[in-house]
Parts: C-alpha cells; sequence; structure tokens
C-alpha cells in the first residue's frame, strides 16, 4: 500500500468527529483554521463554536464590533488572528458580496490568511489541488522521509512544499490533506508517538534509525525577553479606571488598567519605584500590592504586580486611552487573558 493510501485508511479509521469536517461551506472552514492556528483541538473548539453561534454568517462577522470580536476571542491569544479576521470578513462582504472565496488565488489576498491556510480552506470547500502544510505535514514528511533540513528555514520550507504537493493525491486532495494532517496531530505526535502501532513503522526512516526524537529540525529561535509591567488599580464611585491599549505593542485594542513599565523587577521597597510612582501619579499617591503574576508569551515573558492605589492624579486630557467603567462594563471589555484572571479573582 502507498504512503497516501496507509494515512487515507487509517485516518477513515480513527479521524475525530469535527464539527468543521461535515461541510464544505468556505466560511466555516475559515473560521476553524484561523481559530486552530497555533491552538490545540481541545481548546480551539468551544471558540469555534462560540462565533459559530454568535456570527453564523460572514456578514455578521463583518457587522460586528471589533470589540465584540476581541471579547470572543479573549484567552486565544495572538490577538492580530482576531482583528485580522474581523477585517477579512468585512473584505468578503464589500468585495465578494458576502461569498466566501474558495479559490486558492483569491483566498491568499485576505488579511491573515497565508498559504497553508489558503490551501486548506480551498482544499476542503471546492476540492482544488492544493497541499496543506501545517506543523503536523511537517512532522511526518520528517520523520517518514528522514529529512533533516530546518523546517523553519527558507531551505527547508521550499523542500517540503514541493515534496507534499509531489504526494498530494490529485483525485481526492481534501481527504488526503485531512489525512495526512490528521495522522500528525494524533498519531505521528511532536512528543513520544507510539510507533509500535504506526501503520507506516515499516517504511518509516526515522523509526527504523532511531531519529523519531531528533526530527523534524528546528532553528532555535531568540531567548525570549523579559518585561516588567506594574499595573495600578483605581476605584472609586463610578467603577474602576481602565486603559486601552494602542497600536505598536502586544494586546492592541484590548483594555488593562494604568501602568509603569520597569527595567528590571520592582523591589516594593526601592525608593526609585516610589519616586517614579509619585512623578506618575502625584506627590500624594499610595500603593499597595496586591498580586504578582507572569504571563508567557511566544517572545517575551510578562512579569506583573497589581496595585491599589489611592490618592492619585490623572490628567485625563493627555491620557486619551484611560476612561473610568462600571465593573459590569468591565467584564464585557476583551481584556489579555493575564488581565482577566486578576479581575475575576480580585475585581468580580
Amino acid at each position: 500500500m502507498t504512503f497516501q493510501a496507509e494515512l487515507i485508511n487509517w485516518y477513515q479509521n480513527n479521524k475525530r468527529d469535527l464539527p468543521w469536517r461535515h461541510t464544505n461551506d468556505a466560511y466555516t472552514i475559515w473560521l476553524s483554521e484561523i481559530i486552530l492556528q497555533q491552538t490545540r483541538v481541545e481548546q480551539g473548539l468551544p471558540y469555534f463554536n462560540k462565533f459559530l453561534e454568535n456570527f453564523p454568517t460572514v456578514s455578521d462577522f463583518a457587522s460586528a464590533t471589533e470589540t465584540k470580536v476581541l471579547k470572543l476571542w479573549q484567552g486565544l491569544g495572538y490577538y492580530s488572528r482576531g482583528r485580522n479576521m474581523h477585517a477579512t470578513a468585512q473584505a468578503v462582504v464589500n468585495h465578494y458580496n458576502g461569498i466566501f472565496p474558495v479559490n486558492h488565488d483569491e483566498l491568499i489576498k485576505l488579511k491573515g490568511i497565508g498559504e497553508y491556510t489558503a490551501a486548506a480552506i480551498s482544499s476542503f470547500s471546492s476540492g482544488e489541488a492544493r497541499a496543506v502544510v501545517d506543523g503536523n505535514v511537517f512532522r511526518v514528511l520528517a520523520r517518514y522521509f528522514g529529512i533533516s533540513t530546518p523546517i523553519n528555514s527558507p531551505v527547508g520550507k521550499k523542500e517540503f512544499y514541493k515534496l507534499a504537493n509531489e504526494l498530494l493525491d490529485q483525485d481526492d486532495p481534501a481527504t488526503y490533506n485531512q489525512s495526512i494532517m490528521e495522522f500528525g496531530a494524533i498519531q505521528c505526535k511532536p512528543k513520544s508517538p507510539n510507533c509500535s502501532i504506526c501503520p507506516l513503522n515499516q517504511t518509516c526512516y526515522a523509526f527504523m534509525h532511531q531519529q523519531v526524537n531528533l526530527l523534524p529540525v528546528k532553528i532555535r529561535k531568540a531567548a525570549q525577553k523579559h518585561r516588567y509591567m506594574n499595573y495600578f488599580i483605581c476605584e472609586n464611585e463610578q467603577g474602576v479606571l481602565v486603559r486601552e491599549r494602542q497600536a505598536g505593542d502586544i494586546w492592541q485594542h484590548l483594555f488593562d488598567f494604568p501602568s509603569i513599565e520597569a527595567l528590571e523587577e520592582v523591589t516594593l521597597n526601592s525608593a526609585s519605584f516610589a519616586q517614579k510612582v509619585s512623578d506618575t501619579f502625584g506627590k500624594e499617591a499610595q500603593f499597595t500590592l496586591l498580586a504578582s503574576k507572569k504571563h508567557i508569551l511566544t517572545h517575551q515573558i510578562i512579569h506583573l504586580h497589581f496595585f491599589s492605589l489611592k490618592n492619585y492624579i490623572f490628567n485625563f486630557s493627555k491620557q486619551k486611552e484611560l476612561k473610568w467603567v462600571s465593573l459590569i462594563e468591565l467584564d464585557e471589555l476583551p481584556q489579555p487573558k493575564v488581565i482577566h484572571d486578576f479581575i475575576t479573582d480580585y475585581l468580580l
């Protein structure tokens, strides 16, 4: 049995029953593909259901506010995906009469849709013969064919895409693409795959050469940057003071609190930090530590302190990103997960 036939046979017997596999609707498939980028199916499935319930059509998605989209997205991370989805939905309504494209070359013009996602949507919705290459596919191909070229290098990507397209089942590309992706997700897993029950183990290079744990090869990224955020919680009869984060940094258009970012971990009895608080919030400002958290992102590790702030002064004419909200309004605003967790524990 060929490599392709083995994968398809395995898929028919082992595939998970996932809702987007019961449709060829490009909008529904697009929702699933964007939500599942860098997200496990178990985590992404509730978000998929939530988005489809709130936005049953692309027109519904396009007419929503960005705030609502980001609130529904809250907790998934990589918030630019949510903003890009909103922009794409509006583009489909404005330029495609609300009919989601199914052609690869049209799809790839849309915001947030790259080569992988365009190939997946076109393949699954219209049967276009485009090989889908995601992390699971990289891993299966690297191990089975013994390819040691780094998968995140330009040369590696070119090599893997060429091989993937050569292997593509031209008669039924959708089933083959689903098969190899699913095989990588639940059989040829990143760590500790059960190779003893793998239908490909007799012809797999990595298994035969004891290189399963060595492949695929990936160039190590630069070390994560550490950032130190000190948040100040200001409350009065109006509610709590929040800040809408602006473009040019993480968490764009999400809400957090007034803050001071430091170059290193703050020592709570530090005279220099106390002076910074005084310079920022007025000489009478008093602060008390409420909580400390750490939040790990792909390229950054965020160290957070949350302080209660009293006797503060703000110049709202110069800080237009600040506003008072009630606790009910606060709960409706999109927030980074670490901020949401703090709010849940200490404010709501």
